[in-house]
């Protein structure tokens, strides 16, 4: 094995799941409002033109990138399982979510993708376990492997290569810090006091503090009944999804900023969210 294999196989905190039935968690989203884009199947992608070059600008055809992309996973071991596209209606912006067979603790990793051939954002991926994609240009996932512009010089091939070696690095601190999120244990009052401090602090909506207590001390889901930090963050996100999309996202922004300091440092990347700015 090369050493890209064996950092994913060692000791078995990354695993590549090849089974047919998927019973992993997965907490990213694309999501797409219906007016701005249209969701599209992948086999359409073929079919969305693309603007001339100039000097100064480089239009990136969106099906080479996913091709490119799924190619350096694929020499990497891993390997596209489930996939969401949405477009503009004139196809110049992409917005895409790709689910790959790397799970951690039954949480699945996934990576997160948006490209526009006019002028108006830049190529760009980010990954993680908690991987939200939304056509108003909000992106967002635990790192941020990559950021092009569409440059006359940009070679698109060696940029998805040392973005997905990028994504395949970061995976094993994000790994080692959802096993110290589920280690660390945490009692029903300091639960309490955690729950009270993030609407007091980071002033969630105080409607959902119902909703967090309720999916943490009677939560729905077998694997949350732990009394831990992992299941105190995913009592709060819970609550997120009947929130709109923007909200979502900020609230999940904040909530990974209240989260980390109590997790002991693992050297995980810092979370990226990346706005829709231009070139």
């Amino acid at each position: 094995m090369n050493g890209l294999q064996e950092t994913t196989f060692r000791n078995g905190r990354l695993l590549l799941d090849d089974n047919e039935q998927d019973d992993n968690q997965t907490n990213s989203h694309l999501m797409s409002d219906g007016r701005a884009t249209q969701r599209i199947t992948r086999s359409e992608l073929e079919f969305i033109p693309m603007p001339e070059a100039t000097d100064t600008f480089q239009p990136v055809s969106h099906k080479i990138l996913v091709d490119a992309l799924e190619e350096a996973l694929t020499l990497r071991n891993f390997r596209i399982v489930r996939s969401d596209f949405a477009a503009s209606a004139d196809g110049m912006k992409l917005f895409g979510l790709l689910e790959i067979n790397a799970t951690t603790d039954g949480v699945r990793f996934a990576i997160g993708l948006r490209n526009s051939n006019d002028k108006s954002m830049r190529l760009g991926m980010v990954a993680g376990y908690r991987v939200k994609v939304c056509d108003n240009m909000m992106f967002e996932g635990e790192f941020k492997p990559m950021l092009a512009k569409h440059t006359k010089g940009l070679d698109l091939i060696e940029s998805v290569s040392i973005g997905v070696d990028r994504i395949h690095r970061g995976f094993e601190p994000l790994s080692r810090s959802i096993k110290t999120k589920r280690l660390t244990l945490i009692s029903d009052d300091e639960a309490r006091v955690l729950i009270y401090q993030a609407f007091l602090e980071e002033k969630f909506p105080i409607t959902l503090i119902k909703d967090v207590h309720r999916n943490y001390f009677s939560p729905a889901y077998e694997e949350f009944g732990e009394r831990s930090l992992w299941s105190l963050e995913n009592a709060f996100t819970e609550s997120f999804k009947e929130i709109v999309p923007v909200r979502q996202y900020e609230l999940t922004a904040r909530l990974g900023k209240f989260v980390q300091p109590l997790v002991l440092p693992t050297n995980q990347p810092q979370p990226a969210a990346a706005g829709g700015g231009g070139q």
